[in-house]
């Protein structure tokens, strides 16, 4: 049973080591990551598993590994516990970053992380929430995934105008805690708009089904043409 999630963005510059002279420009966001996480372990979860988008669907142990290399600096991360991983497995960016976020959080408990195919189709991504509630009586989940690609803060000649309505209505989906309205995400729009959030947010509706959560949308901006979301919510009772 679904008791608490929070739900982060996974841009590569939250590692500051990684952002440089931006640094300062997303402090708010880090706040709001670092927040999220804190209502969650708050909810005394018995298990906490990350879901992020990756061009396939598959399960990650915890301990497993990644880099962020490839974005500009060797700061090596994995999921928190003692690693029980193949040792030719790599995170993809969207647990990395969750990674990083729980390390600076200091959670120590096992976390398990969930890829999700970014292509999946709405039903599946619903259906693995499903199993995932399943999986013990207090489940929590961190949800990673960034909105749309061409909001107005990007170069004008990269601003697409169905991107701003596009993060609007996840926005709205977040901050009133309406799996359905998450649901209703249009997968080929989402392609079009390369949003890495939208099967992630899917697989949390699917986990969340009929239940009444309190939520709270913390933060909601586009600091460089990307849409990012934070948000907690809260199982009733």
């Amino acid at each position: 049973m679904l008791v608490s999630a929070a739900v982060c963005p996974h841009p590569p510059l939250l590692v500051p080591e990684l952002a440089g002279s931006e640094a300062g420009e997303i402090d708010d966001l880090r706040s709001a990551c670092a927040a999220a996480i804190d209502a969650v372990r708050a909810t005394e979860p018995e298990l906490l598993v990350v879901v992020g988008s990756d061009q396939a669907t598959r399960r990650y142990a915890p301990g497993t590994g990644g880099s962020f290399a490839a974005y500009g600096a060797d700061v090596a991360v994995s999921l928190p516990g003692a690693s029980a991983a193949d040792g030719d497995d790599r995170l993809p960016l969207s647990l990395s970053v969750a990674g990083w976020l729980l390390s600076q959080a200091g959670w120590s408990s096992d976390v398990p992380g969930q890829a999700v195919g970014e292509s999946s189709p709405a039903e599946e991504c619903r259906r693995l929430g499903i199993q995932l509630a399943q999986e013990t009586d207090r489940l929590a989940l961190l949800v990673m995934g960034d909105g749309s690609v061409g909001r107005p803060s990007a170069a004008p000649a990269f601003v697409d105008e169905r991107a701003e309505r596009f993060d609007a209505a996840v926005g709205d989906a977040l901050r009133t805690a309406d799996p359905a309205a998450l649901m209703a995400l249009d997968p080929t729009l989402g392609a079009e708009l390369r949003v890495a959030g939208r099967a992630p947010w899917q697989v949390l509706a699917g986990a969340a089904g009929d239940a009444a959560f309190d939520a709270e949308l913390l933060y909601e901006n586009a600091p460089f043409g990307v849409g990012y979301l934070v948000a907690v919510w809260e199982r009733h009772g």
